[in-house]
């Protein structure tokens, strides 16, 4: 069943941070009242830097685990729990909105860090279905092209959210302070970033490997900002500029995330 018009639900990236994210107060109060100002979710459909696999598979549905994909925390973060209920009916809509040439897979992987570290924040009850999906591509054009199939979901209250970092050269940082200042290199592509987004040029966006003042340094691999250009897709009109309402930075990386409504 639709849901009202005014009820549907935008589209986010997520700049989504490693586990400790939950101990900066000023980031989760940022998430926090993201998700106070968005009407309520009846699932929510997530893609994260974290699951690159083609054909396009899709997670667990019941139950949902959580996959721990990250090394050298302190060991309370590897008990953190999300119990959030499956989305089966999710699952067959997306398969359902795929073209015949786009093979769809189903898998019994659960939420990684990419997924459940910020809707545990957004979503701390853990009482909204919530279905990941793999990124199949990394390629702009064709996460655009993906995007836009799924942006009917958004009429139907599933919020879409494409889960990355707007910069993320972790081997270039030396100050691993959460306050560190940003290298110059971040600072440079998220400047380029928040510009390029705010007038609505997506065609060069979509070219940040070669245009992006800052690379390779911002985006040593891309993993982490391609997410961008599904939740642009989803969008329905890629090139109306986005709302940013989270910039600053987290250990010198750039956490600016969108909407996109």
């Amino acid at each position: 069943m639709s849901t009202p018009a005014a009820e549907r639900m935008p589209a986010l990236f997520l700049s989504h941070g490693a586990p400790p994210l939950a101990d900066d107060p000023l980031w989760v109060a940022q998430l926090q009242a993201l998700a106070a100002g968005l009407p309520r979710p009846r699932a929510i459909l997530v893609a994260s830097a974290h699951w690159e696999s083609a054909p396009l598979m899709l997670g667990a549905t019941t139950p949902v685990p959580l996959v721990y994909d990250f090394g050298g925390f302190a060991p309370h973060y590897y008990q953190v729990q999300y119990r959030a209920p499956g989305a089966p009916q999710l699952a067959d809509q997306v398969a359902a909105l795929m073209p015949d040439t786009e093979t769809v897979a189903r898998t019994d992987r659960g939420l990684d860090h990419g997924a459940y570290v910020p809707l545990k924040v957004m979503y701390p009850d853990a009482d909204i279905p919530v279905l990941q999906m793999s990124l199949p591509t990394l390629e702009p054009d064709r996460l655009l092209e993906l995007g836009g199939r799924l942006a009917p979901l958004r009429d139907e209250g599933v919020l879409i959210v494409a889960s990355g970092f707007t910069t993320h050269g972790l081997p270039f940082l030396r100050d691993f302070r959460t306050d560190a200042p940003a290298p110059g290199w971040s600072r440079e592509f998220d400047d380029w970033a928040a510009e390029t987004l705010a007038h609505g040029a997506v065609d060069e966006l979509a070219e940040f490997r070669d245009r992006a003042p800052g690379m390779p340094y911002a985006h040593p691999t891309i993993e982490h900002f391609s997410p961008m250009f599904l939740a642009l897709g989803a969008s329905g009109d890629p090139e109306r500029a986005p709302g940013q309402p989270i910039d600053g930075f987290w250990m010198g990386l750039a956490k600016r995330s969108l909407i996109m409504a």
